[in-house]
């Protein structure tokens, strides 16, 4: 387990507005989000898909209404310089806990979706009296997973999606399922967020992962627990939704009528059952 500096005085901004700025964690600058809303329990931080910029997930973020939100771009992603060197999660985690202490913050409530529920597990593991409470959203315990069939994960294999929109029209159903499959018009507003991934800065992200695992020590976490999946996730089977909760002593599974992009396709329902989760006991 690892120590964090105490923090300082908390942040505070307009409530309902984005905070956005460039900040360096133990040398390494990096672009964050904040998005008050002047509530006293502890932020949210979020982390987010591979090769996703913050601007991807601000329709969750604008859904929230109870519960202030930090994220950042991982290094190499968006607007963060990637490093020079690739990273394990316990490397993004430290940057995490690094991040809210700089901001002021004793203690947050952490999330993660996708790539990002990773490193939201690796940071609960890391700093357990750091991290409140846990949400793990269209995620699994690392390469020890159910895997998505060859196809979906040949199409994940490259950044092309991120920079290439008329590719990403043509694969989002195939990948993300759900209500890409019936409404072309979010596959467009969807990539239109998109900007700022590089081919390296994907690469370590994919190394990052290569050979992480968080079954050996699931049953560690003490942190109450929200897991949410999708019933339609062609990337990350349900499956692996349901082998989280089971694992996570104190842990509840929650389904989702939709695909693997359900915070950005379903973000007032998907931002109520995180909320009611994060405001529900002390």
């Amino acid at each position: 387990m690892t120590k964090v500096q105490p923090a300082k005085e908390a942040a505070t901004g307009k409530p309902g507005e984005f905070e956005v700025r460039q900040i360096a964690i133990d040398g390494q600058s990096l672009r964050i989000a904040i998005r008050h809303c002047g509530a006293r329990q502890p932020p949210l931080l979020l982390f987010n898909g591979i090769g996703a910029n913050w601007e991807l997930a601000k329709p969750l973020l604008e859904a929230l209404t109870s519960t202030t939100a930090i994220i950042f771009d991982v290094p190499g992603v968006g607007a963060s310089p990637r490093p020079l060197f690739p990273y394990r999660p316990s490397t993004l985690a430290r940057l995490g806990a690094g991040l809210v202490a700089e901001l002021g913050y004793a203690e947050v409530d952490a999330a993660g979706v996708s790539w990002g529920g990773g490193i939201a597990q690796q940071f609960a593991y890391q700093y357990p009296n750091l991290c409140r409470r846990l949400v793990l959203a269209a995620t699994a315990p690392g390469f020890t997973m159910v895997p998505a069939s060859p196809a979906v994960l040949w199409k994940m294999a490259t950044p092309r999606r991120y920079t290439d929109k008329l590719y990403m029209n043509r694969i989002a159903a195939d990948i993300y399922g759900g209500a890409f499959r019936d409404d072309p018009s979010l596959i467009g507003r969807h990539a239109a967020a998109m900007h700022g991934t590089r081919n390296l800065g994907y690469l370590y992200q994919l190394l990052a992962m290569a050979g992480w695992t968080s079954l050996p020590w699931l049953w560690m976490l003490s942190q109450p627990t929200l897991v949410l999946s999708g019933h339609d996730d062609p990337l990350v089977p349900p499956i692996n939704g349901r082998i989280l909760a089971r694992l996570i002593p104190n842990a509840e599974l929650r389904m989702i009528d939709d695909g693997h992009l359900f915070m950005v396709t379903r973000p007032a329902e998907t931002a109520a059952l995180i909320e009611a989760f994060l405001t529900d006991g002390p």
